[in-house]
């Protein structure tokens, strides 16, 4: 069963605020947990703590979205009146977004509301160390979104403050330093769903893995050691039996999965992404209460980046598809529903024409049968062992160290059924990161950082470097005159 501590209202401080304004206890008050009693037990704690945790599910679309259809893995192409929406999935392939562009505004919003949570709660619980600092790691992923997507950003630990645009290098210090200071003080062991020190040990090896990129001085023994911390930690993680077991329906049970964000169908939505891939006929192949909208597929190129063998390639939806009954499906114009890799001329000169059946779809996260909602159970995965390896093995590439670098892509590369290579290059590291990592969120991260984000691909043809940043969205700085938008824009 999954534990969801996102779920739990800050119960002891709520009712000891209130108790603070009350006169008349007539009644007996059963949930109320003293003051000088709370925030004394890992379970209080966790309760306490849990408005931090609530926001994070807004990553499925707010951070997910932008980060992977502005790579070259994921389009969202329109399908006749489907999908257009004034261009903002268009100019995601494209790089063409402008600061107007709303769902970059979404994604601001989405990281720093949830900073402005945290802030909040930072002063309530400030009598309890290990809360503070758990918090402080929290903020330090929510930092970590922003200067990965926007760069130059305000520094706000202060609720009630405003703050002018920091330089990003400036930015990736504070956000080291955060978490250096809280990792010692964090859960220890496998506290599902929680920044423990494994999980903020992992986010710190993420950063130092970009700091070339952030800072503009590279720490690659910095995100060797933290990820080589992970993959001895104590709690004994280990890879699956394959990747795509990680994202199970309920795969709570995963002994690769460090850090994943809880979802539930009936009470904790937002786990959707079978209805953004699937085509609308689909809802028969999987008995769904509601129809898919047909929008989110892979590119032909990226697709045709798997071997026939990749055990990996099962997370791809592809070919004729049927009902449950086992009749084949058609599309709206009563042809075979059958997916296809490529765009072609005739079907799609640009990422906007009405074609139902273009591009394979995603089946990564395990599609819930049977489900009367939307939303699905599975638990958003953010950090797994295997990305601790790939790290590991990315940073002693770069130090160096290729026969490490060679032993590390290949315990990926064999679990998954390929042949295990005999040298490696910086295109073998990230063209095995974007098949290991397909649809996690991580491929505008790589592509950056390996410089391959702005070379022209297919729907995009925009080489302008400036793209490796989003804009400050124009409402913001509207809001706040002390934001300086990025060059470029």
């Amino acid at each position: 069963m999954k534990k969801y501590i996102y779920k739990v209202l800050s119960v002891g401080v709520i009712s000891s605020l209130a108790l603070s304004s009350c006169t008349d206890l007539t009644e007996p008050v059963y949930d109320a947990i003293p003051a000088d009693q709370f925030l004394k037990t890992d379970a209080q704690i966790a309760a306490a703590l849990g408005p931090a945790y609530g926001g994070l599910r807004g990553i499925t679309w707010d951070w997910f979205n932008p980060s992977e259809a502005s790579s070259d893995e994921l389009i969202v192409p329109t399908r006749g009146g489907d999908w257009y929406d004034g261009g903002d999935w268009l100019a995601y392939s494209r790089h063409t977004w402008t600061p107007q562009h709303g769902p970059i505004n979404g994604m601001w919003g989405f990281i720093f509301g949830n900073i402005s949570q945290v802030n909040q709660l930072i002063p309530v619980v400030k009598t309890n160390q290990k809360a503070v600092d758990e918090l402080r790691a929290i903020r330090a992923f929510y930092y970590f979104m922003a200067i990965d997507a926007f760069g130059n950003v305000p520094i706000i630990t202060d609720p009630t403050s405003k703050s002018d645009t920091k330089p990003r290098a400036e930015v990736y210090a504070f956000i080291k330093s955060e978490l250096e200071s809280s990792i010692p003080n964090l859960v220890t062991g496998k506290a599902y769903s929680r920044m423990t020190k494994d999980a903020a040990t992992m986010l710190l090896a993420k950063l130092k893995l970009n700091a070339a990129v952030y800072s503009g001085t590279a720490d690659w023994q910095g995100a060797y050691n933290a990820a080589d911390a992970v993959i001895k930690s104590a709690n004994n993680y280990s890879l699956s039996s394959s990747t795509v077991s990680n994202f199970i329906v309920q795969n709570q049970g995963s002994g690769e999965n460090i850090w994943t964000i809880p979802f539930d169908s009936f009470k904790a939505g937002g786990m959707n992404f079978q209805m953004r891939t699937l085509h609308y006929a689909n809802q028969q192949t999987y008995g769904l209460g509601n129809s898919p909208w047909n929008g989110f597929c892979t590119l032909a190129d990226f697709y045709n980046s798997f071997e026939s063998k990749d055990l990996r390639q099962s997370m791809w939806i592809k070919g004729q598809q049927f009902a449950a009954s086992g009749a084949p499906l058609t599309d709206a114009k009563g042809n075979p529903l059958a997916f296809v890799a490529d765009f072609q001329k005739d079907q799609m000169t640009d990422a906007d024409p009405e074609f139902q059946i273009a591009g394979i779809r995603s089946q990564k996260y395990e599609i819930q049968r049977n489900n009367p909602n939307g939303d699905q159970s599975n638990d958003y995965v953010v950090f797994r062992l295997a990305d601790a390896i790939m790290m590991r093995a990315e940073a002693a590439f770069r130090l160096g160290n290729t026969a490490q670098a060679l032993a590390d892509l290949n315990m990926i590369r064999t679990r998954s059924g390929v042949d295990a290579l005999t040298s490696i290059t910086a295109a073998d590291i990230l063209a095995e990161r974007g098949r290991e990592f397909a649809w996690e969120g991580w491929r505008r991260n790589d592509m950056i950082r390996f410089g391959t984000f702005s070379q022209v691909r297919k729907f995009m043809k925009v080489t302008d470097k400036s793209r490796e940043l989003f804009p400050i969205p124009q409402p913001r700085i509207d809001a706040n005159p002390l934001l300086k938008q990025n060059p470029g824009y």
